[in-house]
């Protein structure tokens, strides 16, 4: 598995993450995942995107506040797109959560690597906020 860190769903290309924070891109951050599917189903990757943050806030996730803070999947896939909704409307019949998910569902288009120091964050020593629903 690999990671890589950057920006997708905005209007301009190559956006620097300065660009990004200033709200006028209308990009979100994004964590591009490469992954063997006879390892990891993408079903598993999605239980645990749904798992790691809280889908219901809007345009922010924990501290960080903004529309590139929303939560997003981008799918590559017909098959991607159904899981992604199908896992979504699961999770919101359970009434496990308290408002309602917000996280768009939408086609992956160009995805722009975030500069270097962004890259790894929290190996770097730099905090991580993940909110981890309970339930």
């Amino acid at each position: 598995m690999a990671t890589a860190v950057g920006f997708t769903g905005g209007t301009v290309a190559n956006p620097s993450y300065e660009q990004v924070c200033s709200h006028t891109t209308g990009h979100a951050e994004t964590v591009l995942l490469e992954y063997d599917p006879t390892v990891v189903s993408y079903k598993q990757l999605l239980k645990n995107f749904w798992e790691m943050h809280d889908p219901t806030e809007g345009d922010r996730q924990g501290p960080d506040v903004g529309d590139n803070y929303r939560s997003a999947i981008w799918y590559f896939s017909p098959e991607q797109k159904a899981d992604a909704i199908a896992t979504r409307n699961a999770l919101q019949k359970t009434g496990e959560l308290s408002a309602k998910i917000t996280t768009q569902i939408d086609p992956a288009g160009p995805f722009y690597k975030a500069e270097e120091y962004h890259q790894q964050y929290g190996e770097k020593g730099n905090p991580v906020f993940c909110h981890r629903r309970i339930g």
